[in-house]
């Protein structure tokens, strides 16, 4: 196949991610679709695309391999819907809809139609992830017992700070977690082969009110932060602690999944070393693909000490989504099965802060 051609849809933050790391990944952008055609052109040029288009049935007449989809996230259904109607595969920011029907219907689209789909849950694609998630499927490694760890930003710890993210008609009926606690429970899942079959949540908010149009306070109606007690198929127990209003943190994902041989944690700030936690010493172990049993793939490719960060890993997953859709097997992508199955764990997480107690997380043989 030659080189495929790809269209951005969402000209923000994630649109220059996407638009960037198509071309990393050796795609031909060749235009952007913004909420009016000014904002396409201007993204267009801003990020070195082809033109920007007037609309998504405008990009889909003029041929395209491969849609991204990095609009709010109310929106996502209905750009992904046109795109796989079309016939066109689909790379869908998280969440994949928000609302589990939606969500399987999308995905039952895709594989009725035979369409590669994606979805960016790039923290998989850390080496030292890998690493951890290698050790623990060993055939003599008895597995973690305590499943841990956090999610903490500060980007809305200004209580004057707001976005379309905070207004549930754009973001949907949860923030904090459904913005970046299914990340943290995607890694959980994936580095340990347990599936998350019970949560009991609590959502808290930080401020009241924030600024909406013309300034005017609004009372905020989702939550700044969430935290999740869990239980999953392996007997494990564990919890994440999810906050967008914590000062000091950035970007702060970090997992501990602790068991009788070994506890592995990782952080996503500092994310080139592995913490391994023995009974009788503890490592830091560093990545560095020249060392005998190192993860292999896309993420072997930088020299130890040359570090890997948020953009190889972006780049690397849209390389493996277009691998796919050259027909290569690419056994870690992340696909729509993926965005349905943390729809589902965050309408169980919705269901349980409302309710206050334990609520049950559909299967993932019965998300899809």
């Amino acid at each position: 196949m030659s080189q495929l051609r790809v269209a951005v849809i969402g000209t923000g933050f994630m649109g220059a991610v996407h638009t960037r790391s198509a071309a990393a990944a050796g795609a031909d952008v060749v235009g952007i679709v913004g909420s009016t055609p000014a904002k396409g052109r201007a993204a267009a040029e801003a990020f070195g695309a082809g033109r920007g288009f007037d609309s998504v049935e405008d990009v889909l007449r003029h041929g395209v391999d491969v849609v991204h989809v990095c609009t709010p996230n109310a929106t996502h259904a209905r750009f992904a819907r046109a795109a796989l109607t079309a016939g066109v595969a689909v790379v869908c920011e998280k969440p994949l809809a928000t609302d589990v029907p939606t969500a399987r219907e999308l995905a039952g689209l895709a594989a009725e139609r035979g369409l590669v789909t994606a979805v960016p849950f790039v923290y998989r694609y850390y080496a030292s992830v890998r690493e951890a998630q290698a050790r623990l499927a060993r055939p003599e490694h008895r597995p973690p017992w305590l499943i841990h760890g956090s999610y903490l930003q500060d980007w809305l710890a200004d209580p004057t700070a707001t976005n379309w993210r905070v207004d549930p008609t754009d973001g949907g009926a949860t923030r904090a977690f459904g913005d970046i606690g299914v990340h943290w429970c995607d890694l959980a899942e994936f580095v340990t082969g347990q599936r998350i079959t019970r949560v009991n949540a609590a959502f808290a908010r930080a401020v009241p009110a924030r600024p909406a149009a013309g300034g005017e306070p609004r009372p905020v109606a989702t939550e700044d932060g969430a935290v999740v007690l869990l239980e999953t198929d392996a007997g494990a127990v564990g919890s994440v602690v999810v906050s967008q209003a914590s000062a000091g943190y950035k970007n702060a994902l970090s997992f501990s999944f602790d068991g009788p041989d070994a506890s592995y944690a990782f952080r996503q700030e500092t994310p080139e070393s592995l913490w391994i936690g023995g009974r009788d010493h503890s490592q830091v172990l560093m990545r560095d693909p020249g060392r005998p049993g190192a993860p292999v793939g896309r993420s072997a490719v930088l020299p130890a000490g040359h570090p890997q960060g948020y953009y190889e890993c972006f780049a690397d997953f849209a390389a493996d989504a277009y691998a796919a859709v050259r027909q290569e097997k690419v056994p870690s992508l992340p696909t729509f099965a993926d965005g349905v199955r943390a729809a589902t764990i965050t309408q169980a997480v919705v269901d349980s802060a409302r309710s206050g107690g334990w609520v049950e997380v559909a299967p993932a043989a019965q998300a899809v």
